[in-house]
């Protein structure tokens, strides 16, 4: 099986992990952290996702499966009030949601957004 690595000047790839690996008609994009209010986090998020998706041929329309990850659970429904209108119209994919303990990014994470898209 062929995996092509996603990554430009604006998501680098780093020792640990890539922005994104496309394979065969999928593409695995990293988790993006949004910082701040949760509406400006969520905001953040999911368009440096919607970012690195193109850059690896997929939008967010093409989005099969989301995680989330939340600093509080409260935040919820607030995230999904963002979350909704930022997504293209018509059926919403798959999608898990949980409070993680500690997200990367310092006191200021409030959310951590990763997909499988197809492409």
């Amino acid at each position: 099986m062929s995996k092509q690595i996603i990554g430009n000047d604006k998501y680098p790839l780093k020792p640990h992990n890539s922005p994104a690996v496309k394979v065969p008609g999928l593409v695995f994009a990293s988790g993006q952290v949004g910082q701040g209010d949760i509406k400006t986090a969520t905001t953040q998020s999911l368009t440096a996702l919607k970012e690195v998706l193109e850059l690896s041929g997929s939008s967010l329309d093409k989005v099969v499966k989301f995680n989330i990850y939340l600093k509080d659970m409260d935040d919820m429904l607030p995230m999904n009030d963002v979350f909704v209108s930022l997504l293209p119209e018509g059926p919403k994919p798959a999608r898990t949601c949980i409070q993680a303990g500690k997200l990367p990014g310092g006191e200021t994470a409030r959310i951590e957004i990763e997909a499988i898209a197809v492409v």
